[in-house]
């Protein structure tokens, strides 16, 4: 069979178009974030920056101004505007390529892809701007990209000139504390974090890398996890401008993003393990349990807290409500003439630093038998739970006949009170529990008692308590600290 030119010519026109549009799906189909088409690593305008916008006020903004501003001075700038749900009322933005609206909720209409926002990142660096910020200066974010790649810094900033312009911190984070610690920056303008309004860029990479990269406030996450990887950040001098028209002009409007902002934080703080923050100056925030909350922890198996096997230590809230329960119980007792003393680990505790073990999850005391009566909480407890008027409960335990305490009704932190009496010269009680350190001793470890520094006030001890501890729990107990389980956990192996 023979073809004509009009058949020839139709045959190519339909495998052209073929071509063509084989060609414009497979464009559709490359990631945005992949070495062909997004590491552009610089241009004869200099390094390539997507502005990525996520700190900002849904209800009351100056993002449409904020990325006018950077369009001005290029048309082409990639911009990214980042949110949890759909903004309301509508972000007023421009309908270019180069802008996006990204939703970071995931939708059960949306790809997986579309809810991350490195899927929209082709540029080897980014830039964290904050709403009321506006680029007026030409090529502060090349200055800014060139300085970050000089090396020295993982991060660079530059102030925005807002009522709280950005100052340099340290920052020391302690995951097995959960804590975090800032202070006044040794050697500005490099530092561990930033206080203040600033735009901070760094390499695409290292943002998307962390765990929670948009986490809001962004400045308290980025810098929780940045410093954590002893990340630094060098504050620049080349401040932006700050919009024309700002944002939370209004008290309402102030008052709004505040509630939100402290409601926000302190649901970061949480979720990161942070339970408390220290200040310069000696201010703390507290993020974790108290008495209106239960617990930080739950139920303890085997002597080993849940937290131990994260790596971590008794969390700082914890051990403020045991020191303020024993402080509480010990007055209670010496006010009533019950004869009492520290017992077990929280004796240990006091011979090795005048505290609580830093891992430990109550505090014990020995208390005579025959005192019990003397103390009308301890009377009540024999019947019933008693909440007395500061809010502790004094119960019997249910796992034998001895004396609990708990913080609160719903916060269940305790001190065990574990009544002995003497046979022969031997102290003994009713209860024994499958602890290495429960143990029958000598009468005249508490012939005298002695004081004994411990959580902050003064208690009473056996004398000669190093030879109780090492009768106890073996020698050099007080020099070679363990973990209470270590056939479940050690402290080598865990660090």
């Amino acid at each position: 069979m023979r073809l004509t030119r009009c058949q020839a010519a139709l045959a190519a026109a339909i495998t052209l178009n073929l071509l063509v549009l084989f060609y414009v799906s497979w464009l559709q189909h490359q990631p945005r974030y992949s070495p062909a088409r997004g590491s552009r690593r610089g241009s004869a305008s200099g390094p390539r920056v997507t502005i990525l916008v996520r700190e900002f006020e849904a209800f009351d903004n100056a993002v449409p101004e904020l990325v006018d501003s950077f369009l001005q001075q290029d048309p082409a700038q990639p911009v990214v505007v980042a949110a949890d749900t759909l903004p309301y009322p509508p972000l007023a933005l421009p309908r270019i390529p180069s802008v996006r609206l990204v939703l970071l909720q995931p939708a059960l209409d949306r790809p997986a892809a579309a809810s991350r926002p490195e899927t929209y990142v082709a540029t080897e660096y980014v830039a964290l701007v904050p709403d009321g910020a506006r680029a007026e200066a030409p090529g502060q974010l090349k200055r800014m990209a060139e300085v970050l790649r000089a090396g020295g810094a993982r991060l660079v900033a530059a102030p925005v000139a807002s009522a709280n312009p950005a100052r340099c911190l340290a920052l020391n984070v302690s995951l097995r504390e959960w804590t975090a610690r800032y202070g006044p920056a040794p050697s500005p303008p490099r530092c561990d974090a930033l206080d203040g309004d600033a735009v901070v860029l760094l390499r695409a990479r290292d943002l998307f890398n962390l765990s929670a990269p948009l986490a809001r406030p962004v400045g308290t996450g980025l810098f929780l996890q940045t410093a954590l990887r002893g990340w630094t950040v060098q504050l620049l001098d080349l401040p932006f401008a700050r919009a024309r028209q700002p944002p939370l002009t209004t008290a309402h409007a102030r008052w709004k993003a505040e509630r939100e902002g402290r409601a926000r934080r302190a649901a970061l703080l949480r979720a990161l393990g942070i339970r408390l923050v220290s200040w310069e100056g000696g201010r703390l925030e507290w993020f974790g349990c108290n008495k209106e909350t239960p617990r930080c922890f739950g139920t303890v198996v085997g002597d080993t807290p849940a937290y131990l096997y994260e790596a971590r230590w008794t969390p700082p809230c914890c051990l403020r409500a045991l020191r303020e329960t024993a402080r509480y119980v010990v007055g209670v007792l010496e006010a009533a003439g019950v004869r009492y003393w520290l017992e077990g680990g929280s004796l240990l505790g006091a011979a090795r630093h005048g505290d609580i073990i830093p891992w430990d999850y109550d505090v014990d005391l020995g208390i005579y038998l025959e005192d019990v009566g003397n103390c009308e909480q301890l009377r009540g407890a024999e019947a019933g739970s008693v909440v007395d008027e500061r809010g502790f409960v004094w119960e019997k335990a249910v796992e034998g006949d001895f004396f609990r305490v708990q913080y609160s009704e719903s916060n269940h932190l305790h001190v065990d009170l574990w009544p002995f009496y003497p046979r022969n010269g031997v102290m003994t009680k009713d209860t024994w529990l499958d602890h290495r350190q429960d143990v029958e001793f000598p009468e005249h470890f508490l012939q005298p008692l002695v004081p004994l520094p411990f959580a902050g006030f003064v208690v009473q001890a056996p004398n000669n308590y190093r030879r109780f501890l090492e009768l106890k729990f073996g020698p050099g107990v007080i020099e070679n600290p363990e973990y209470p389980n270590p056939a479940l956990l050690s402290l080598a192996g865990s660090s």
